[in-house]
């Protein structure tokens, strides 16, 4: 059995998700539609508006905790084909669009049997390789998140963006973040927490810094030893 679509926006609030873009999930079977994840896909392929700075993937949630540092990958079972999609430490994927693969409704299931399980689109912000981030550059691309919520949900129109969140993995050093003010002599390190990158998927085990545009003059650039595996916008 398999639970249909269902609508629900799946970007990052100052606290939880909220409705608006799509899910699909297995019900009393371990596999996905690859129908109903392609579609929630399209939504984002076919937007209009500028989202150069943004990214859109699929996320897989099992039901089961994944042990950490456990290799997983989601599996595209085609009747001529099967397609092997590794999953990062957040459990994202680059979801390919196969016209095919939809035409027969191919099914995803996973490289491990975790039970029932499910897909989320994600939206989060381009990481840069140089590890470094103009303040201004963070809000034009939360701006451009926020606009895609706002497409997708008109309750959108009262949120503002207020920062970003970037969060890291469990394990290791604590990721070290520093806010350099540019009308300024001085540098601020920011604080790591743990916590989830994305409030609704249930993980709190990452390491997770929350940047606050308010906090900072706008003319400000920050750095990151370390690259992030994710940095989420913050809309309240």
């Amino acid at each position: 059995m398999r639970l249909s679509l269902r609508p629900f926006l799946l970007i990052v609030g100052a606290l939880a998700a909220v409705p608006g873009l799509a899910a699909a999930a297995a019900v009393d079977g371990d596999w996905v539609s690859y129908r109903d994840a392609y579609r929630a896909m399209v939504v984002f392929e076919k937007y209009g508006k500028p989202k150069s700075l943004l990214l859109h993937q699929i996320q897989v949630l099992p039901r089961d905790k994944v042990m950490p540092g456990e290799a997983l990958r989601l599996v595209l079972n085609g009747q001529d084909s099967q397609l092997n999609l590794p999953l990062d430490a957040t459990g994202r994927t680059v979801f390919p669009l196969l016209k095919a693969a939809y035409d027969e409704n191919a099914a995803l299931v996973l490289s491990r049997k975790l039970g029932p399980f499910t897909l989320r689109a994600r939206v989060s912000l381009v990481v840069r390789p140089d590890g470094v981030y103009d303040l201004a550059e963070l809000r034009a691309a939360c701006e451009q998140a926020l606009d895609y919520a706002r497409y997708l949900d008109a309750s959108y129109g009262k949120k503002n963006c207020v920062g970003v969140r970037f969060g890291f993995a469990r394990s290791g050093a604590a990721p070290v973040l520093v806010i350099k003010r540019a009308s300024q002599a001085e540098s601020v390190e920011l604080r790591v927490a743990d916590g989830a990158i994305f409030a609704d998927d249930g993980d709190d085990s990452f390491k997770i810094v929350n940047l606050r545009f308010g906090a900072h003059p706008a003319r400000s650039q920050l750095t990151t030893q370390d690259a992030p595996l994710a940095i989420v916008p913050l809309f309240e």
